[in-house]
Order: C-alpha cells, then structure tokens, then sequence
C-alpha cells in the first residue's frame, strides 16, 4: 500500500511541484496552502508522515506542530519541516516541538526522499520490535551501554523513552519533569550522540541495542 503524505505550503508552485515529485516516487500525496487548511485535512486524508512549511498565513509551522502533538489521535505523525529559515535557533525550536527532520530551501529533492525512506524505514524497524520481549527490556543500563557511557542515567532514560515514540509531552508526563527540561535534554542527546534528528536517536537507540542483543 501507498504511503500518504501531506504537503503544506503557501508557495502553490512549490507545493505542486513537491507533490509531482512525491507522487513519481510512487507516494500517495495531497496538499493543503496553509497550516490551517492543513489541519482540517489531517483527521480526514490521515497521512502517514506530514511535509510543511513554517511561515504560512492562519497557522505557521510551529503552531501546526504544536496542534498535532498535543493531539492524542496525531501525535505520532512525523514530521518534516521544508523551509527557509535556516538559522540554528529555527531548527532547534523545530526539534524541541517535535518535528522528525528539518530541511532548507532550497534543496535537492532526492535528500528529502531520503529523508522521508529514512523516516518510514525507522518507524517499521520500531514497529518490528515494539512488541518484542527483549525490546520490553531496554532500559538505562543497556542504553548506558550502548551509547559508550556518554550520557547521564536520566539521559538514557529520556533516550529509551524516545526509541519507543514517546513524545516530549508523554516523556514529561512519564518522567514528572516540565516540558521544557525534556526539550532540553533531547537537544542535548542529540548533540551527544551526533544525530541530526530525533527519528535519527530513536533508530541509533534500536540499532545498537538489537546489535547487541542479536541473536538472543
């Protein structure tokens, strides 16, 4: 089956032009022109990963994200922010929020089909061990291990949290911290284990840990 992916942006000849791309590489797509429109067609089209833009009339990016992961049906739907504001502080507060990877305008298609292969190849690697005995078992210590004793017990502690699609919201809730310590210590996991995106630690998280545990 397709997968079905959302686009959102107000530039109408990007946003057609993404989607010709998407749909050539066998993806089932729809579009909307701002975050507003955006939202209404998530609950209904039910994508299965969203591509949008930050600056847009209605709804910006930021606020979109925010909607979506306070939502309990969408929560869990990745996210891609495609946008020109490049500036470190955008795209730290993108990952704080939640998106799943950031890119730039402008940028070379085949790297945001990589990314989008990259995302769903994740999501199916957690799928695949979510319900695993040995995947039930990933804790401090075999991430301590797992991660060359780099972090704190409270990092690998946020970091399992994260290979199993916690979002910052559940993880605060899980772990009794604000939301705005969790964003902290995701930034940091990120810096320390030189991932680029959350969809990136939660993959270095089940790899290692599988590697580890093969065979068992």
């Amino acid at each position: 089956m397709k997968k079905k992916i959302l686009i959102i942006d107000d530039d109408m000849y990007l946003l057609n032009s993404i989607a010709s791309y998407l749909r050539s590489e066998d993806f089932q797509v729809d579009i909307a022109k701002n975050g507003y429109s955006g939202l209404q067609k998530i609950s209904s089209y039910q994508p299965n990963l969203i591509i949008t833009d930050i600056m847009m009339p209605h709804l910006d990016g930021y606020d979109l994200i925010k909607k979506i992961r306070t939502n309990k049906t969408l929560h869990k739907i990745p996210i891609i922010l495609l946008t020109a504001k490049g500036m470190t502080n955008d795209r730290i507060l993108g990952y704080n929020l939640g998106c799943n990877a950031y890119l730039t305008k402008p940028f070379y298609p085949q790297e945001l089909i990589a990314i989008i292969k990259n995302i769903f190849n994740s999501i199916e690697l957690s799928n695949k061990y979510i319900n695993n005995k040995s995947f039930k078992e990933l804790n401090t210590n075999s991430i301590n291990d797992l991660i060359l004793n780099k972090l704190t017990n409270r990092e690998c502690k946020i970091l399992s949290l994260v290979a199993k699609g916690y979002m910052n919201k559940e993880i605060a809730n899980e772990m009794k911290l604000s939301l705005r310590n969790v964003e902290k210590y995701v930034s940091r996991l990120l810096q320390k284990t030189g991932t680029r995106n959350r969809t990136e630690l939660a993959k270095l998280a089940l790899l290692t840990y599988f590697n580890i545990h093969k065979g068992e």
